[in-house]
């Protein structure tokens, strides 16, 4: 408990016990009311929080996932804007008076506050604690966001009790997303992929956990504004464009991870041809006979890079003669 909250309590009791006097002397009605309000007050104040603060925490949890708190921004007395420098464990997890009072074995102690998926605390209070300091940093976005609506608490994926908070961590934030996002870690772990699981790349370089208006919680207005900001080189404009390019790049590429090379959903031609027939292409739609099924060599046209031996230029040229993409 910190020392002013203390001295609060102490010159409540004091003022308590003059008015108790002072209507024993006056037999007023009204001075006696007030008095007893104000030992009402003053009893209830000393019980809502314990004595001794974080000390009185302690003396039960003081297990090491506990004591690294101190090791923590959380726990810094000297900084007037962490939780220690006020009421210590009970700024975050509430009074702990009741809880830690003396009670008969196996009474049991009433809950207090508690974070994680694991506790009977409901998601918006133990969110609403957090929000107390970290508004801003969430952003007015964060209500109504897709995390919010789906009950995600702050605890699920923040540790304000270790040293380093996972999230923050290069090497370690996926592995936290990933305890929800299941085919997102299936997907990464395929041979073409963003450098995401050799810690090279974190979510949060696409995604905003927190604040965003763009669909899967992308961090620019669309996807291919988001796949621009690393893919300079074909952001365009073109003069000749590939119109599935300028309109969605997940049109053929899977942003996870594929089975294919450069991301794509399907393997050339078979991608190719999902939009593209043969009419007036010098040959026939391929299939698995042209591939090299039963015995046949391959056809020269889908050996190597299949359509884009000759369509090389398949994000877009601004080559005079490059209305075909091939220059």
């Amino acid at each position: 408990m910190s020392p002013n909250l203390r001295r609060r309590i102490r010159l409540t009791a004091f003022f308590a016990a003059a008015l108790v006097s002072l209507s024993l002397v006056t037999g007023d009605p009204e001075v006696r009311a007030e008095a007893a309000s104000t030992v009402s007050t003053a009893s209830s104040a000393s019980s809502a929080y314990t004595q001794k603060g974080a000390d009185t925490c302690l003396s039960c949890h003081n297990d090491d996932s506990m004591l690294l708190i101190f090791r923590t921004p959380h726990g810094q007395g000297s900084d007037p804007n962490t939780p220690f420098a006020h009421l210590q464990c009970e700024s975050c997890h509430g009074a702990g008076g009741e809880h830690a009072g003396r009670r008969n074995v196996g009474a049991g102690h009433p809950p207090i506050i508690a974070f994680g998926r694991d506790t009977e605390t409901p998601v918006d209070e133990q969110n609403g604690v957090c929000m107390n300091c970290h508004k801003r940093h969430l952003g007015m976005q964060w209500t109504g966001s897709v995390h919010q609506r789906n009950q995600i608490a702050c605890a699920d994926c923040h540790s304000s009790h270790a040293t380093v908070d996972p999230v923050s961590v290069l090497t370690r934030q996926a592995e936290v997303c990933f305890d929800c996002h299941k085919k997102q870690r299936a997907d990464s772990m395929k041979p073409y992929a963003h450098p995401v699981r050799f810690g090279v790349m974190t979510c949060t370089a696409c995604h905003d956990p927190h604040q965003s208006a763009s669909d899967s919680l992308l961090k620019r207005n669309t996807l291919n504004e988001l796949c621009w900001s690393c893919h300079t080189e074909l952001r365009g404009p073109y003069l000749f464009e590939h119109a599935p390019v300028s309109e969605d790049c997940a049109l053929c590429h899977e942003a996870h991870g594929s089975i294919h090379q450069a991301m794509l959903n399907k393997r050339p031609p078979l991608l190719c041809q999902s939009c593209h027939s043969q009419r007036g292409h010098p040959s026939i739609s391929f299939n698995e006979d042209s591939l090299g099924g039963g015995g046949r060599p391959p056809s020269a046209f889908v050996v190597n890079g299949s359509c884009l031996n000759c369509h090389s230029q398949i994000h877009g040229s601004n080559h005079p003669s490059g209305g075909k993409l091939m220059r």
